[in-house]
């Protein structure tokens, strides 16, 4: 039971460096992109954009942009390559079953390669950290303008140059 347990840190922490490291789909607008939303976590700073091409009911093409930690970033990386291609409701249901295993304690099953960021869990501090892309993709399936954020009443952390005198 304990080498299970350790293999699967091993393979968490692994793929969670390899999608740090060589994110999917980032930093990426995709052409003819329909719908848009942007996410921002102030525990850390994450901040990430979801781009999103739907066209007859599918999830054409998804892209983000953005910076944050290494499981945000991780975390949209794999997002982006779960839905690309499948019809909207499928991402919705995909959406309640990641949210399920990472904020309810819920099982990792349903949820194919994902399933290891379950991992993250034993992090509590990182699953906001993961679970940011995914609201903020369901945000842009909704067309939401309003910023989404893991706490109340955070505004996004943008430096901006200062203006010449």
């Amino acid at each position: 039971m304990k080498d299970d347990i350790r293999d699967m840190r091993g393979l968490y922490e692994e793929v969670i460096l390899e999608h740090n490291r060589h994110p999917r789909h980032y930093p990426e607008n995709p052409p003819g992109s329909n719908h848009h939303a942007h996410g921002f976590n102030p525990l850390c700073n994450d901040e990430v954009f979801v781009h999103i091409k739907v066209e007859d009911g599918l999830v054409r093409e998804v892209g983000f942009e953005g910076a944050g930690c290494a499981v945000s970033m991780a975390s949209a990386s794999m997002m982006t390559e779960a839905v690309r291609g499948r019809p909207v409701e499928d991402v919705r249901a995909l959406f309640r079953r990641v949210r399920g295993m990472l904020a309810e304690d819920g099982p990792a099953a349903d949820v194919g390669k994902l399933k290891v960021l379950a991992g993250v869990k034993e992090f509590p501090m990182r699953v906001k950290c993961a679970s940011l892309p995914w609201h903020t993709l369901v945000a842009a399936l909704d067309s939401r303008a309003e910023t989404v954020s893991t706490e109340a009443d955070a505004e996004p952390w943008c430096p901006q140059p200062e203006a010449a005198p």
